[in-house]
């Protein structure tokens, strides 16, 4: 990216600011202990993230028409890193990709991940294929961030490999029951054989004898995915990555109540997770953040 990046206007700001607060409390929680700079930083690249995502699942849209706006997202992020961002989104990016170095193949991986949901539901994909669709949609924004935080090396990317496999999994495990109602089963095929559960029919894997030890499988290893981002994170700046830790704290808390569950309730769609609320995300946020 050449030259001086063009001031994010108080309109893009202001507009900006609005989706991160309505998309995720959680992740605007933890981001608004970051100084003034590295804030909308993150809040430019969530709001990418998120107008991408809005892409992917749009339900009322024909396969091509996702991909042609995610391809037209792709021109997008050329334009931003030639020094010549037209949109909203991209000219909040434009002196966050200067100031923080970010990598332009990070956004186009995050594109890429959404191109996997856009082509139709993913159903029981193989484990590497998981891997590869977690590691564009969530570590791959975890790259990003890191760079934003201060800490680009190897240890801050260790965190953004693993902390982003682990809220991803974290996810997938949480929403079972709300992706199998339009199609999508996230769960790997090689758990699902492991444990006898049959077809590609994602509403009736929930209601097979096997689901409730595939679930547990599948969050046994988001448990270590937290387990490594946690070894990585204590090799960090413990100031320069408190968002990352509250963002950890918050997703593996949510993992252990679900871990929790009885195996009925696991596949009781109507069952509640009994997920970390808000008083508790602020009181988490209070704890790590005043480092």
């Amino acid at each position: 990216m050449q030259g001086n990046a063009p001031a994010m206007s108080d309109t893009d700001r202001t507009e900006i600011g609005r989706k991160v607060r309505a998309a995720s409390t959680s992740f605007y929680g933890a981001m608004r202990i970051l100084p003034s700079q590295q804030r909308e930083a993150i809040y430019s690249v969530y709001a990418f993230c998120r107008a991408v995502d809005d892409i992917a699942d749009d339900e009322t849209a024909s396969t091509d028409d996702r991909r042609r706006d995610l391809k037209r997202w792709r021109m997008d992020i050329e334009k931003l890193f030639s020094g010549v961002p037209d949109q909203p989104v991209t000219r909040a990016l434009a002196a966050p990709v200067e100031r923080f170095g970010l990598n332009k193949q990070d956004f186009i991986d995050v594109i890429d991940g959404m191109e996997l949901d856009a082509a139709g539901p993913i159903v029981a994909p193989d484990a590497e294929t998981l891997a590869v669709y977690c590691d564009r949609v969530a570590s791959a924004v975890g790259r990003l961030c890191v760079c934003i935080f201060g800490e680009p090396g190897a240890n801050g990317l260790a965190v953004a490999k693993h902390l982003g496999m682990a809220l991803q999994l974290t996810n997938i495990l949480r929403d079972v029951a709300e992706d199998a109602a339009i199609g999508r089963l996230y769960l790997p095929q090689e758990v699902l054989s492991r444990h006898g559960i049959e077809g590609a029919d994602a509403a009736s894997v929930m209601r097979q004898p096997g689901y409730a030890a595939a679930w547990r499988d599948v969050a046994g290893q988001a448990a270590a995915e937290f387990e490594r981002a946690e070894a990585a994170l204590a090799a960090c700046n413990r100031r320069r990555m408190r968002a990352a830790r509250i963002m950890l704290e918050v997703y593996k808390r949510n993992l252990q109540r679900m871990r929790a569950l009885s195996d009925g309730e696991l596949a009781d769609p109507a069952v509640g997770k009994r997920l970390v609320g808000k008083a508790e995300k602020i009181l988490i946020a209070l704890r790590h953040g005043l480092v």
